[in-house]
């Protein structure tokens, strides 16, 4: 599912990646209901056009995809130009939070400053916490 929009005025954008269709239609509701504007991928290649074409100021990637998994994802988001300093990552995994927990160390080791865990099933108000706060900050200081 590749949900494609014209990019509107709000200030904070969202990407999502993720091979659960349901769990993407969830963040969608809930970040939409926060004021984002939401992208979503179920893929990491078309994350990967949808990040350079979108922009976004947080992400949340799934860890275990068919395609291309979010530890490859993490390591391609340090490599990219601002985002080290600009975007809010939030990793979220299905399997164990040990899994989730190596890949936020492997992104702060790579530079990523603001990198978050979540472990599925994720409850509606855990993801709204994660989504506010430390991104409404990086957004100010752009």
């Amino acid at each position: 599912m590749e949900v494609h929009g014209v990019q509107s005025m709000s200030n904070k954008r969202l990407l999502v990646v993720d091979d659960n269709k349901p769990f993407l239609e969830f963040v969608r509701k809930v970040a939409v209901d926060l004021g984002y504007d939401v992208e979503l991928s179920s893929n990491g290649a078309n994350f990967k056009k949808t990040y350079e074409e979108f922009h976004p100021h947080s992400v949340i990637v799934d860890l275990i995809m068919p395609d291309i998994d979010g530890m490859e994802i993490i390591q391609w988001l340090a490599n990219q130009e601002n985002s080290a300093q600009t975007v809010q990552v939030i990793v979220v995994t299905g399997s164990s939070p040990e899994y989730a927990d190596l890949a936020k160390m492997l992104g702060e080791g790579k530079g990523l400053t603001a990198v978050k865990t979540l472990t599925k099933p994720i409850k509606a108000n855990t993801l709204r916490d994660a989504l506010s706060g430390e991104a409404q900050d990086m957004i100010k200081a752009k």
